[in-house]
């Protein structure tokens, strides 16, 4: 990254970890470019039975939950994915990360947003859901997590 030593209070990220082909030349550059007590702060695709069943039916990018590696090939900036890596990284090979970055300390992640995301359109769509419905929606998506839950937020 084209940042000094120490240079970063915070990396902030929205639906990118998943198209970084190679994540642990990002997490090493974190590292170095983070100051002691920064953040990496993510909104990523997660794992779920609900979030399984999008990403295989209705989403274009890949989803490779079974993949052995963290690495895929990649043919430019964001132009590939893995929509199941952050939950690959961070749940199913959690203590592997651990091991590899103990400087980067896993806080929280809160799995979110499986309806009102699509429903948004999410980063790329016009909007499907008016504002006056938005609290009715979180309602019902609070009292289905963890089951459906499609991204989830890692501070």
């Amino acid at each position: 990254m084209p940042f000094g030593e120490g240079a970063l209070r915070a990396i902030i990220m929205t639906d990118v970890l998943h198209h970084i082909p190679q994540p642990r030349m990002f997490f090493a550059e974190a590292v170095r470019c983070l100051q002691p007590g920064a953040k990496v702060i993510m909104i990523e695709p997660w794992m779920t039975r609900w979030s399984r069943w999008v990403y295989t039916h209705l989403h274009y990018e890949p989803c490779l939950p079974d993949s052995p590696e963290w690495e895929f090939a990649g043919s430019g900036p964001l132009s590939s994915a893995n929509d199941a890596l952050p939950w690959i990284i961070f749940e199913r090979d959690r203590r592997q990360f651990c091991d590899e970055f103990p400087q980067l300390e896993i806080e929280w992640a809160q799995p979110m947003m499986p309806f009102r995301y699509i429903l948004s359109g999410g980063v790329s769509m016009r909007s499907l859901m008016p504002g006056w419905n938005f609290g009715l929606w979180r309602g019902m998506e609070n009292g289905l997590n963890p089951w459906m839950s499609s991204l989830v937020c890692l501070p």
